[in-house]
């Protein structure tokens, strides 16, 4: 995420946001009310399909060619959830906001991919760190962890498949990992309890 975002107010002329597309080499910019709430977005596009209104009409604002409602992100929602909302809605870049729908940020394909582009020894370094060592308290070998491609294979004896199943649902969460293969066992069934 980008935290210096470019934004526009609804009165904002469509000639100056044009020039700030331009300046800062963006394909689009959210616009904010005046306590920073996200309440549209304005893109190269909707500036080109108004280029001729502008010349007919006179001036036009962001308020006039902006998409309302913005589709936004919340600060802690997954990359995975801005990634298929911009495949969904078919958007480059989508505004972060915090609980109260005020801009923090910007996402773009670009960082999403960066994400998903992770190198699989970086990947593996950190199923091990975060899941296997912090979350369960294990030692690294207890789990072999292979990542080919963003897949990760996970293979070992854990003792309970609550301990199995949360060492899963971590390593789907990591970024980059693009699938998981469990090869996990245990010695039985119950839910994890972390030993204290």
């Amino acid at each position: 995420m980008t935290d210096d975002v470019v934004s526009a107010r609804s009165g904002t002329p469509t000639g100056e946001m044009a020039r700030w597309l331009a300046e800062y080499d963006i394909s689009g910019l959210p616009v904010v009310d005046a306590e920073d709430r996200v309440i549209g977005v304005v893109s190269a596009t909707d500036l080109q399909r108004n280029r001729r209104t502008t010349a007919t009409d006179g001036l036009l604002t962001a308020g006039a060619v902006m998409s309302a409602p913005a589709r936004t992100v919340r600060a802690d929602d997954s990359v995975v959830r801005a990634a298929r909302l911009m495949s969904t809605s078919g958007v480059e870049r989508l505004p972060v906001v915090d609980e109260e729908a005020r801009l923090v940020g910007m996402v773009t394909r670009r960082d999403v991919l960066q994400i998903f582009a992770r190198p699989d020894a970086d990947i593996r370094d950190e199923v091990i760190d975060e899941v296997v060592v912090r979350a369960l308290w294990l030692s690294p070998q207890s789990v072999e962890v292979v990542v080919r491609e963003g897949i990760v294979t996970l293979t070992g004896q854990l003792e309970s498949s609550g301990a199995a199943a949360i060492a899963v649902r971590m390593t789907q969460q990591v970024d980059g990992v693009t699938a998981v293969v469990d090869r996990l066992t245990h010695r039985r069934e119950a839910p994890y309890r972390q030993l204290t």
